[in-house]
């Protein structure tokens, strides 16, 4: 057993590795978490989504921003549209799972901000419909993916593609992930910067 423990946590950091050498995917990330410095210096917002696991780093995230990350600071507006179970299931019921976030994101989102949809496959449709809503009022969309992207890199103006296939290795990038943009944010707008 400790051997297979073992391998897990290889398997792990081998993903985090092919992260770290992948040129592309740093230089987005980068992108990513220089447009959310702007738009928090311009009084916009974060808004996340995602479902299962997704869900969850969608509402960690989104903590991190309006809590805080590494030290104490003004709090900074992000929402994640997976907390909210009235909303979800009148949605759900009335429109349909697929429109659970799109209606949402319809209601609360506003030109300028930024819309975070996560998904290891990057077919979840109701994120997919979600970006469609965000295209139409001028929200920035970002994949935050694994595998090929799926269709969420297709439509979103930034994808970060995990590369991996496995569902537990991508989610744990995912978080990674999420924590070097909100660390890059709090340094920017709070502290000294980031060199």
């Amino acid at each position: 057993m400790k051997e297979y423990i073992k391998q897990q946590i290889k398997k792990s950091y081998e993903t985090k590795q092919n992260i770290y050498e992948d040129e592309a995917l740093l230089n987005n990330i980068q992108t990513v978490a220089k447009k959310c410095v702007q738009l928090y210096r311009g009084d916009k917002k974060t808004i996340l989504a995602g479902n299962g696991g997704s869900a969850a780093d969608a509402q960690h995230i989104a903590a991190e921003m309006v809590g805080r990350y590494g030290f104490d600071r003004p709090s900074l507006p992000s929402l994640a549209l997976t907390t909210d179970t009235s909303a979800l299931t009148a949605i759900g019921n009335d429109y349909g799972y697929d429109k659970v976030f799109s209606r949402q994101l319809e209601g609360m989102g506003q030109k300028g901000d930024i819309f975070i949809g996560i998904s290891t496959s990057g077919n979840s449709l109701n994120i997919v419909e979600a970006f469609e809503v965000a295209k139409k009022k001028n929200i920035f969309t970002v994949a935050l993916v694994g595998r090929d992207g799926g269709e969420m890199a297709k439509i979103a103006d930034i994808s970060l593609i995990v590369p991996s296939d496995s569902t537990p290795r991508i989610q744990e990038s995912h978080i990674l992930i999420g924590h070097i943009i909100c660390d890059i944010i709090e340094k920017e707008i709070f502290a000294d910067g980031v060199s």
